[in-house]
């Protein structure tokens, strides 16, 4: 037997890996069998169940009819207590739709998941749940002087979206804010990215893939409490008009950086969304981004680096990813590391170089992350893989919609 939250993972695991074999094998059905599950089991079950069949087929041609085997479009869950079972299958298939959500929009190239497509979907989840939906491109960021996201955005024609969804079913109290790092493609900028593997950079998205995957997820629960989910949405692409190693601009916060990697630009996003954040009165502000490469050098593929201003709010994300089935481990953020981000001309300069690349990253976050309780989620190594992994296919994972999920449950509990 394995301990409670490490059996609901091991079921989570090994539901998506019957499931992802069923449809493989062109059963078309499924029964699994569920026992004497608990209610977070049977829901671990039900999300592992939905995910593991999982594919992005929108842009293959059909298969040919005598080629084509069934794909798994049934999974019956066998269970002894019907009434328990009915709202944790509920629950599972709340979160299996966030999952869904995040993991198609990862999964899209950047052609077509651009900037706008972001903001139209943003608006279709708000349509549908009733939501508030703001919705700021360049000329209202300008207005905003957000200088800090829009120098990164300067080189595409593209417009960039900041987009804000307001889940209101609280009591009117501060709110959670979750907020995303969604670069819809990142070639680097002037400071441009070798030419092997740069396709990955379409999913440099995934941390806004992942709180508009947990917003749907949330309001499919109808969770008791006041969410908004923030999204910076901009592809960073080199051009005339691109910033260049050495640039000073001015964020909203009226803190002046000094530009040294242009491809340090997810930094540059959050720290307005981050001071946007404020007007909100958070209760607490939690992003997630893909931004260091360091991350994954110093946790693999296997665990999110936590970052934060606030131990018990680290707490919390931590215990949450643990639900989830979505690990993370905390790393310092010791002053002694700042002075690696000391600029010669501006208050701060926006990479520290190759040592602790992770840390000076979110110590840089930490800067425009002021006046509330604020943890950083670097899911650089989490949020997709370039390998299959046996329960799920290569490509995105979904991190960090549970997290997020979860943390907002543990709140509203």
């Amino acid at each position: 037997g394995v301990g409670g939250g490490e059996r609901a993972n091991a079921l989570r695991r090994a539901a998506a890996l019957a499931a992802r074999r069923a449809h493989g094998m062109g059963v078309g059905k499924l029964a699994f069998y569920a026992g004497t599950l608990d209610a977070t089991e049977l829901e671990n079950a039900a999300v592992g169940l939905a995910m593991g069949p999982w594919e992005y087929r929108d842009l293959k041609s059909p298969v040919p009819e005598a080629e084509r085997r069934a794909p798994l479009t049934d999974a019956t869950i066998l269970v002894t207590d019907e009434a328990q079972a009915t709202q944790a299958l509920a629950n599972g298939e709340a979160l299996a739709a966030g999952y869904d959500l995040a993991r198609r929009l990862a999964m899209m190239p950047g052609n077509l998941c651009t900037p706008d497509y972001l903001a139209d979907t943003a608006r279709e989840i708000a349509g549908r749940h009733g939501m508030k939906l703001t919705v700021l491109g360049r000329a209202e960021m300008e207005k905003e002087k957000m200088g800090s996201f829009l120098c990164v955005a300067q080189g595409t024609p593209q417009d960039p979206k900041l987009v804000a969804l307001e889940y209101r079913k609280g009591n009117g109290g501060s709110p959670l804010v979750l907020v995303g790092k969604g670069l819809c493609f990142d070639t680097g900028g002037i400071s441009i990215k070798p030419a092997d593997r740069m396709e990955y950079m379409k999913f440099d998205m995934c941390g806004a893939a992942g709180v508009l995957g947990a917003m749907e997820a949330i309001a499919r629960l109808g969770l008791p409490i006041d969410v908004v989910g923030i999204i910076g949405a901009t592809t960073n692409m080199p051009s005339g008009e691109a910033v260049k190693p050495g640039d000073v601009v001015q964020a909203a916060s009226g803190k002046f950086i000094e530009i040294i990697n242009t491809d340090a630009e997810g930094r540059l996003v959050l720290a307005d969304l981050l001071h946007y954040a404020r007007r909100f009165e958070p209760a607490a502000v939690v992003d997630a981004a893909t931004l260091t490469g360091a991350i994954v050098v110093g946790l693999g593929h296997t665990a999110t680096g936590v970052f934060a201003n606030d131990d018990a709010l680290a707490g919390e994300l931590l215990a949450a990813g643990r639900r989830a089935s979505e690990p993370g481990w905390q790393l310092p953020m010791w002053d002694d590391y700042k002075e690696l981000i000391k600029s010669d001309v501006a208050d701060i300069k926006n990479t520290g170089g190759r040592a602790a690349g992770s840390i000076t990253a979110a110590l840089f976050l930490k800067e425009f992350a002021e006046g509330y309780p604020w943890v950083h989620l670097d899911i650089a190594g989490t949020a997709y893989s370039e390998t299959d992994l046996v329960a799920l296919p290569k490509g995105p994972t979904g991190v960090p919609v549970g997290t997020f999920v979860e943390f907002v449950r543990g709140r509203a509990r």
